[in-house]
């Protein structure tokens, strides 16, 4: 869903180009920053993909163009004085030119967003079963088998909580929270969507 209108902005005062910044669509990570006009914007939300003006080459210029790392588009959104826009999407491999996720120090990012890298990576294990890998071993085990994991892993936060120090206590929430993101995933679904029905709840209210 895209919150934006590109004939909305205030184009003129930035002289036809407005900041944007891209923010990762899963953990919430900020990206990068480029340049957008109006044909650019227009262009990103037409082909899903984002799409900047180069104030180096007078052009514009998709993401991933030369190298194949581009940023599939998720939503798009103006900020409130319509003159700054903020995109999330999900990269298709390294942002930045030095081969790294993000353009910004990765010491930038939200407290919480691990958890959203993290159920990608559990993903990506469900998908290509790397030889030598727990994640591998569970899916391979099967549902129910994690299930059981689940239950078990439960049963130890509980007991940490209760009668264990604080140590003990986020060592067993860990193991919960990591082994009910695998049985998840091996139903087909995500944090992401935990996450989405916790704030529909909360938005019922």
């Amino acid at each position: 869903m895209n919150g934006i209108d590109p004939a909305a902005l205030d184009w003129a005062k930035g002289g036809g180009l407005l900041p944007a910044i891209v923010q990762h669509g899963l953990d919430g990570r900020v990206l990068m920053q480029g340049w957008m006009n109006r044909e650019a914007l227009e262009r990103t939300l037409m082909e899903r993909r984002v799409t900047f003006y180069s104030r180096s080459k007078g052009r514009l210029w998709t993401k991933g163009e030369r190298s194949g790392h581009s940023l599939a588009l998720q939503s798009a959104h103006a900020d409130c004085d319509a003159d700054a826009i903020l995109l999330l999407a999900e990269p298709a491999g390294p942002v930045c030119h030095r081969g790294t996720d993000t353009c910004f120090d990765e010491a930038a990012a939200p407290a919480l967003s691990f958890l959203g890298r993290l159920d990608a990576l559990i993903a990506e294990r469900a998908r290509t079963r790397p030889a030598g890998s727990y994640t591998s071993a569970l899916f391979e085990a099967g549902v129910r088998r994690i299930a059981q994991k689940v239950g078990e892993e439960g049963v130890e936060a509980a007991l940490a909580g209760a009668s264990q120090d604080d140590e003990a206590l986020l060592d067993e929430a860990a193991d919960l929270l990591f082994h009910l993101a695998v049985l998840l995933r091996a139903r087909g679904r995500g944090l992401a969507e935990v996450a989405a029905r916790l704030q529909a709840r909360h938005d019922a209210r």
